[in-house]
């Protein structure tokens, strides 16, 4: 097994502990470009965020918070209504609002959610949140940061997220 990816010690990589890489190396070169503390701080937002969550009918709370390129970091909540349709997912949330404020360059989102906001387990993204990031982040290289607190948690790829994906690059063949 290679000890380096891209020059990138594997050792040394911030956000994935050694005895939580996969196998087949997927995603692992790119988990260097953010800091183990960048990591923390996105969970504490996306925790934080859980404080805005509207969910009178489920008691379900999602947080996220979506790092853009140049470091800022934009957050969201789910937000319930009566009818479920126009309900909004926390990760929608926060790219609509980075999106609306200019922003279309991402490198990564943490999400946590759990009943009446407690964590307990890992909350992924639903399959319309994931298309919604195939639409503006590069499936290869944007990271989905599953916590369930600010010490315990997973980091995937979008691609291994949702794999073969349709995105606008489909639309030109």
């Amino acid at each position: 097994m290679a000890t380096e990816i891209n020059g990138i010690d594997k050792n040394q990589l911030a956000c994935r502990k050694q005895e939580e890489l996969v196998p087949t190396l997927s995603g692992q070169e790119l988990v260097g470009i953010l800091k183990e503390d960048t990591c923390k701080q996105l969970i504490r937002e996306a925790i934080d965020s859980l404080n805005y969550s509207y969910t009178p009918y489920s008691e379900f709370k999602v947080g996220a918070a979506l790092l853009t390129k140049d470091y800022q970091i934009i957050k969201g909540c789910n937000i319930e209504n009566a009818t479920y349709t126009p309900t909004n997912c926390a990760e929608r949330t926060a790219f609509f609002k980075a999106i609306s404020e200019g922003n279309k360059d991402f490198l990564a989102i943490a999400i946590v959610g759990g009943k009446n906001g407690v964590l307990t387990d890992y909350c992924p993204p639903c399959g319309v949140c994931r298309q919604v990031m195939m639409e503006f982040c590069n499936p290869k290289s944007f990271l989905v940061i599953l916590a369930k607190s600010e010490n315990d948690y997973w980091i995937y790829t979008l691609e291994e997220l949702l794999p073969m994906g349709f995105s606008p690059s489909n639309l030109n063949r």
